[in-house]
């Protein structure tokens, strides 16, 4: 039986977790996206191939695995920020932006962010289950509760105005991947664009 690190099953799996995350990391900074294999993955968490199966049955899965975990404070925070519903919408989805913007300058969401990783479009992580997903429904709250209240502009509709919008969130996300000293600039940017696109 294999030995069991930390003093609890869920603590293991917790540091074999953040093994495999690292392992990404590193993998991707040495090589292409797929040229990376779930043996290598093993290999660098320090793990048997057969066990890494007991994680992710393949490399797409893990991929989400992985984002899903690292984007979990992420998904709580935009929602603990949409929730202020006696703040205007404009100042939540300012901050808003600012949190969705600091997960590109998180070395754990590199694996998403980071440029020259050629993930295919099939395995970046956007279905339901993804934290991009959960945060996407909480934009909507919010620009959804502006236009009620007549902070933002009547907006017939507002999943489609999200998602064209998320188009500017991914941009910046990319300039602050290839080059993190642009944060702050990068976030007032995109908090311009898309404030001034919603305003009445």
């Amino acid at each position: 039986m294999p030995r069991i690190r930390g003093a609890s099953i869920e603590e293991h799996h917790e540091l074999v977790w953040a093994d495999l995350a690292e392992a990404m990391r590193q993998l991707l900074l040495e090589r292409d996206y797929d040229a990376i294999n779930m043996g290598h993955i093993a290999a660098r968490a320090g793990l048997a191939r057969n066990t890494l199966y007991n994680y992710a049955r393949d490399k797409a899965t893990l991929v989400l695995a992985l984002t899903r975990r690292a984007g979990r404070p992420a998904v709580e925070r935009v929602a603990a920020i949409a929730a202020r519903s006696q703040d205007p919408a404009a100042e939540r989805l300012r901050e808003i932006i600012e949190a969705v913007l600091e997960l590109a300058a998180d070395q754990s969401m590199q694996l998403i962010f980071r440029p020259g990783a050629n993930l295919p479009a099939s395995e970046v992580p956007m279905g339901p289950e993804s934290p991009f997903r959960a945060i996407v429904i909480e934009v909507e709250n919010v620009v959804r509760d502006g236009a009620a209240r007549g902070e933002f502009r009547d907006i017939d509709d507002v999943h489609l105005t999200v998602e064209l919008l998320s188009g500017v969130m991914r941009a910046g996300t990319e300039r602050i991947g290839r080059d993190p000293a642009t944060f702050a600039a990068t976030v007032r940017a995109t908090q311009s664009i898309l404030l001034a696109s919603l305003a009445r």
